[in-house]
């Protein structure tokens, strides 16, 4: 079963008295332990194809399936509780707490789910990324590589099905950014999760098991 999908997805969006067609007909999946990128040039979709796969955003036409199960329909709540249950996300800007340690920062998410043992996984997905000790670092004593680490481990800490990233290596040098790469691939293979990275970063053709290009809107 794929772990995501769109199905002719249509987006629209009001611009004043302006139509914007931010997608036109967008078909894409996401198996488990696949890696895909999606690429193409600024305005084309990307951001928007991201939202929709990550239930951020709702079509305007079209049919999204989260493990299946059609959600194209379902309330903001119930949004809401597919992204936490199902989806982690890893954004370009990191967005850690600069008050948390990292050990904090990873169990985040997972603070209003007791069923979760919050700090044991957490120091076992911040130790399988290389920084069993910078457990107790804040962000702003963490290098860019292991900040963007950090936040790998806490889109993992729910055990997603899908981890989405949006530009993973956009703020790292060259040599940071393969090892951030290599981290994925590990880890996707250990976790069985899909990996959706929207990017620029040519290298990651490279590592991905499938590369996707959105132009204007459309699938090429």
């Amino acid at each position: 079963m794929n772990v995501i999908e769109l199905v002719d997805v249509v987006k629209h969006y009001l611009l004043g008295e302006e139509v914007v067609e931010a997608l036109r007909g967008v078909n894409f999946y996401a198996e488990p332990g696949e890696m895909v990128a999606v690429i193409g040039p600024s305005g084309s979709g990307k951001s928007t194809m991201l939202n929709m796969i990550g239930l951020l955003d709702t079509p305007t036409a079209g049919t999204v399936l989260h493990q299946g199960r059609d959600v194209s329909t379902l309330s903001e709540d119930e949004l809401t509780e597919e992204r936490r249950i199902g989806i982690g996300f890893v954004f370009q800007a990191f967005y850690l707490l600069p008050t948390l340690t990292a050990v904090e920062n990873v169990e985040l998410p997972s603070m209003w789910d007791p069923s979760v043992d919050r700090r044991d996984r957490a120091v076992d997905l911040l130790g399988r990324v290389g920084l069993g000790d910078r457990l107790n670092h804040r962000p702003s004593q963490l290098s860019g590589g292991q900040r963007q680490r950090v936040a790998i481990a806490r889109a993992l800490i729910n055990q997603p099905h899908i981890v989405l990233a949006d530009e993973p290596t956009g703020n790292l040098d060259r040599e940071t950014g393969r090892a951030i790469l290599d981290e994925f691939l590990r880890l996707k293979a250990e976790e069985d999760v899909a990996i959706v990275t929207v990017t620029h970063d040519e290298q990651l053709r490279d590592y991905a098991d499938r590369t996707v290009r959105i132009v204007d809107g459309e699938i090429q």
